[in-house]
């Protein structure tokens, strides 16, 4: 596995993230602390150092899991956990963006990861009470006491980011490097206003569920709902003719739906992307690896593309009718090459 530079910053992590979320038994599926070390094991014998973890997790065991099987070689692993979502039903203050949160939040993360600092900490949500500056300025302390090194944000509104990072820049604060989306041939509405503006402030976008839940692997077209439910959207008519597709596609290139899902994300934006893959049994992750081995051609990437697009909201889609086009750059765009991104 080769490593990647994670945003703008000189953190070096694997090009694929191992996501624990389903270490632990606490939520009726997942894996006991045995199979959990197998396919952490699998990872990092691949040459994958980035773990991608939580609070919430599994009710705090993910964490503890994750402490215990980086124990031996702290240094060499990049730990990423998060902090927002409860930890305490029925308690405001045991939830959210706040610094009374934030700070609590993290000290019981360092303790259930057995270490000192947490090398990536990501906000989870945006709780739309928060102000933006205690946000950022609460991160600033904890990177400033070595308690946290990089931070990063998840499931936000892009102008959110923006605003943070404009502040943190003019305030001389550390910005966030990194943005964790919900990201996949089923899910690209992100490409509207977060693929871009994560490209703009040149911060390394970390998909979830890049697989939409299992739909991409194809088991769902074989009647296999598994964890699935209707109400998530991925068995609708629109994701089940993607996921054909998928596996149409991966049978003609002779590799697995999974990998090239995976590899979509890789390859689909000219921007860093780093997936978040996760596994319940050793055989879903030796599976996933095998993206490593190849890239998509440019035709299989066209037929991907096509069967996933999506109509763009206003002001992207009408900023690329011809009208507009013609009289925003006076009928001559095509002659003009940017080179700016």
């Amino acid at each position: 596995m080769n490593s990647k530079l994670f945003g703008q910053s000189g953190l070096r992590v694997s090009e694929l993230c191992l996501g624990t979320m389903g270490f632990g038994t606490e939520w009726k599926w997942g894996c006991d602390k045995d199979l959990s070390k197998q396919i952490f094991d699998t990872y990092a014998n691949a040459g994958g150092n980035f773990i991608d973890t939580a609070n919430r997790y599994t009710e705090g065991t993910s964490e503890k899991f994750v402490g215990d099987f980086i124990a031996k070689d702290r240094d060499h692993f990049v730990v990423a956990t998060k902090y927002s979502l409860r930890d305490r039903a029925g308690d405001l203050n045991f939830a959210g963006n706040h610094r009374k949160n934030l700070m609590r939040s993290v000290k019981e993360s360092l303790w259930r990861l057995n270490t000192d600092y947490i090398d990536l900490l990501w906000v989870h949500a945006w709780d739309s009470w928060t102000p933006t500056e205690e946000i950022m300025k609460g991160l600033e302390d904890l990177i400033t006491r070595g308690m946290v090194h990089y931070i990063g944000i998840s499931d936000t509104p892009a102008w959110i980011v923006s605003q943070a990072n404009t502040m943190a820049q003019l305030r001389g604060w550390n910005q966030f490097v990194g943005l964790q989306i919900e990201y996949s041939l089923i899910q690209r509405t992100v490409e509207a206003e977060l693929m871009p503006m994560a490209k703009a402030f040149g911060m390394t976008v970390t998909p979830w569920a890049p697989l939409a839940g299992g739909a991409l692997t194809g088991k769902y077209l074989k009647g296999d709902k598994g964890r699935l439910p209707d109400s998530s959207g991925r068995l609708a008519e629109r994701p089940t003719t993607i996921a054909k597709k998928v596996v149409e596609v991966a049978e003609q290139l002779g590799v697995t739906p999974s990998q090239l899902a995976i590899n979509w994300t890789r390859q689909n934006r000219n921007q860093s992307v780093i997936p978040i893959v996760g596994a319940t049994k050793v055989h879903q992750l030796e599976d996933v690896l095998g993206c490593l081995k190849f890239e998509i051609p440019a035709d299989a990437m066209k037929q991907l593309n096509e069967v996933s697009q999506i109509e763009l909201p206003f002001p992207q889609k009408f900023l690329t009718e011809p009208g507009v086009l013609d009289v925003l750059y006076g009928g001559v765009k095509a002659t003009m090459k940017d080179t700016r991104y």
